[in-house]
């Protein structure tokens, strides 16, 4: 079928000259298949098979949309490839839901620990925050591997943190589900910035691309997102591959140099090391350089990143007491400062004064609104 060049922007467009320019680029495999791509294309009837389609770049059968157009292919959604190798974003069949799948090794230690956190029992505790597994079944062409499909899910930073409630939002749920993790005694060891995601549906009510993210989901038009303050977002921790699940009264000790933070003092291959208590290091480090050390305005996190990030794990809180700090310091906080934008660090002092002046402008409306609907 050809490609509709009418709902297009002019700009994607190409002239004449460009069409063979790009002709001989595709026939150069400047749009083919990335090498771990070739993967995921030999494993569509194998997911198919199980309930998931994956998109048309990766049928066996693919055609490149553009052919014998005048579209630039930079703007057909079948030339954009995936970032990461082993995740793929999927569709499932019986509902339509986006999900994303992963291909991982038979680490039975990561599918116990996820669907243990996933069981029905669980799942719908509030302070779980821990990302669900939907399915799990075999690779019917590798029996070293298996499959891992959970709702598809965004980097929690993706789009940037707009007003102070919204960090303090992001505070609140990750503490808990911290909490919530070690009271079922597990230990992620691994909750960096890459290992929180959330669920970016209400910011984006019309769906966006799974793989470029700031566009429509045919990977054409740019988004404007909702803000996170009027259309609040849920958190989620993945990623269970170096965690550890401590049965009651057993010892939280492990040994390990794995995860993404280097930064943790203790972190070593052979003296063991207290699981819980680096978990709220990795927690307090990913404050401290993905809030504070990004945005005015944060300071009151201050004594909790201190206290979660000190170098003696002994003097550290429990998850419950750092959420119960948190707490105490979140009531210290008026409706307008939380409503109040964030000011990045780099922020020049032009951009300071045009910012500013939108940003009460908005918050005058908002609260006219409010005055108004009384």
């Amino acid at each position: 079928m050809p490609l509709d060049e009418s709902r297009f922007p002019s700009y994607a467009l190409l002239s004449p000259e460009d069409v063979t320019i790009y002709k001989a680029a595709t026939e150069r495999g400047l749009f083919n298949l990335l090498s771990f791509e070739v993967y995921w294309r030999d494993h569509y009837e194998v997911l198919w098979d199980h309930g998931y389609r994956l998109r048309r770049r990766y049928h066996p059968n693919w055609t490149p949309s553009w052919t014998d157009s005048r579209v630039d292919p930079t703007f057909c959604e079948d030339s954009i490839s995936l970032i990461d190798y082993n995740v793929i974003d999927a569709t499932r069949l019986k509902d339509s839901m986006l999900v994303s799948i992963k291909k991982i090794h038979n680490d039975r230690s990561e599918i116990e620990i996820g669907t243990y956190l996933s069981n029905p029992s669980l799942i719908t505790h509030p302070m779980n925050h821990c990302v669900r597994i939907l399915d799990t079944f075999p690779d019917a062409m590798d029996q070293q591997s298996s499959f891992l499909v959970m709702p598809y899910l965004r980097p929690f930073d993706d789009p940037p943190f707009a007003a102070v409630g919204e960090v303090v939002e992001f505070v609140r749920q990750t503490l808990e589900g911290l909490c919530f993790m070690h009271s079922h005694g597990v230990a992620h060891r691994d909750c960096a910035s890459a290992n929180i995601m959330m669920d970016g549906s209400p910011l984006f009510p019309q769906g966006h691309h799974p793989v470029r993210l700031p566009t429509s989901p045919d990977g054409v038009r740019i988004l404007s997102p909702l803000s996170r303050i009027d259309h609040p977002v849920r958190y989620f921790f993945i990623d269970f591959g170096i965690s550890t699940r401590i049965p009651p009264g057993d010892s939280p000790l492990v040994v390990g140099a794995k995860g993404r933070d280097k930064e943790l003092p203790e972190l070593s291959s052979d003296v063991p090391y207290d699981a819980f208590k680096a978990d709220i290091f990795i927690l307090g480090n990913l404050y401290r350089k993905e809030l504070l050390q990004k945005y005015h305005g944060l300071d009151f996190l201050s004594p909790l990143i201190n206290s979660m990030t000190n170098h003696n794990p002994s003097q550290r809180p429990a998850a419950p007491n750092a959420l119960s700090e948190f707490q105490e310091l979140r009531t210290t906080l008026t409706s307008l400062t939380l409503r109040w934008r964030l000011r990045p660090w780099d922020e020049s002092i032009p951009q300071r004064v045009v910012y500013d002046t939108v940003a009460a402008a908005r918050e005058t409306f908002h609260h006219l609104k409010l005055f108004v609907g009384q």
